[in-house]
This record gives structure tokens, C-alpha cells and sequence, in this order.
């Protein structure tokens, strides 16, 4: 009988777990503490988001509109409540409606060709995604019937200043959410142009979420 023969299939089982093959791999993350691969966020209260709306109002109200995109994008919020990251998404929808078609592709390119420039615009494309998945949202209860959720307000054009799409009498709730949409769609695409569409899979793959 061969020495194979003279071990149970059971003894076979637990003789390869004798050894901790991970224990022994640098590479191991035994060997490692995970949390550096995560490093900690700052933390944002819905004070703080409100606070950093208002300074970027002032730059809007300013005609600052490069200024106030800067500011809401070197200051993402995702150590915070819901409400906090809800706010800074208005904020930064309010500013991207404040910018003039002609005047989107010049002001990414600067932002882009700036200090921490790719960093800026993968943010940028994380609040046009959750933007685009909160009006996606508002357009599914209103065809269910269920109502409006409250992301819907965040999209729905402002009064005042709405550049690219402008003031139109008689504008139904379903219009504005689909014009907010539109204009998502082409700041993506005017961001896929700058950044390139590594843009994307950096948006994709990061575990920070805005």
C-alpha cells in the first residue's frame, strides 16, 4: 500500500492547513495594516457644508465662477452625514449651472493644467455621476407616481443665472429635471474631453464616495 493510500481523505484536509502560506508572503496583507490603504478623510458636520456654500455663493455672486468651481472641488466632503454630502452636491450643481457653455471647456482646461488638476476633475466627475443618478431618481418617481424625492430638488435649474439652459415661461418640473440631466451630460463629456477617459475608471475604482 502506498504512503497516499494509508491517509484518509480527512487527514489529507487538515495537513495542508498546518502552514500559513499567507503568514509567510510579504506581500500578505497579514503583513500589513489595511488601514493604510484607506487613509482617514477629514470630517465634515452639516454646519461645515453649509458654511463652505456660503463662501462659494460669495465667489458666485462675486462673478467669480473659476474661483467658486475650484473651492467646491478641493473641498470634496466624504467623512460626513448625508445631509452634509447632499448640500455640497447643490453647491457644486449651482456652480456648474452658473457656467456658460463657451466658457466650460477653457475653464477645465486651466483647472486641469493647475496644481492637482486630474485630481480636481476626477471630482468633478463623482458629483456629475451622483447628480446624474439623483435627477435618474426624480424622473423614476415621477412616472411611477410616487412623488419627488428630495434629490430631485437638487437638480432642478435655478432662477437666476442658469446659463446653459436660461429661463423659459411655462418650464413643467419634468422639463427642468431633463434639462438638469442635459446639462450633467455635457459637462461629462466636455470632463471625458480634458481628462481623458482614465478619468472614468479613476471615478469608478475609488473607494471614497461623495
Amino acid at each position: 500500500m502506498s504512503i497516499i493510500q494509508q491517509h484518509t481523505e480527512s487527514s489529507l484536509t487538515d495537513a495542508w492547513r498546518t502552514i500559513n502560506i499567507d503568514a509567510l508572503d510579504p506581500d500578505s496583507s497579514q503583513n500589513f495594516p489595511l488601514s493604510t490603504l484607506h487613509p482617514p478623510q477629514p470630517e465634515f458636520s452639516d454646519q461645515d457644508a453649509r458654511n463652505l456654500q456660503s463662501q462659494i455663493r460669495q465667489l458666485l455672486q462675486a462673478g467669480d465662477a473659476e474661483g467658486a468651481l475650484r473651492s467646491a472641488l478641493e473641498n470634496p466632503i466624504y467623512n460626513a452625514p448625508d445631509l452634509a454630502k447632499e448640500t455640497h452636491l447643490q453647491t457644486v450643481i449651482e456652480v456648474l449651472q452658473r457656467i456658460k457653455v463657451n466658457e466650460m471647456t477653457p475653464l477645465l482646461q486651466k483647472i486641469y493644467n493647475g496644481d492637482r488638476g486630474s485630481e480636481s476633475l476626477d471630482v468633478l466627475m463623482k458629483y456629475l455621476y451622483k447628480g446624474m443618478a439623483a435627477t435618474s431618481s426624480g424622473i423614476s418617481s415621477q412616472h411611477t407616481g410616487n412623488g419627488p424625492r428630495t434629490p430631485t430638488k437638487l437638480m432642478t435649474p435655478q432662477a437666476t443665472g442658469f446659463s446653459q439652459i436660461g429661463n423659459r415661461s411655462g418650464i413643467t418640473s419634468g422639463d427642468s429635471t431633463g434639462a438638469a440631466m442635459s446639462v450633467l451630460l455635457s459637462w461629462h463629456e466636455k470632463v471625458v474631453d480634458v481628462a481623458g477617459l482614465g478619468c472614468i475608471g479613476r471615478v469608478m475604482t475609488d473607494f471614497r464616495r461623495v
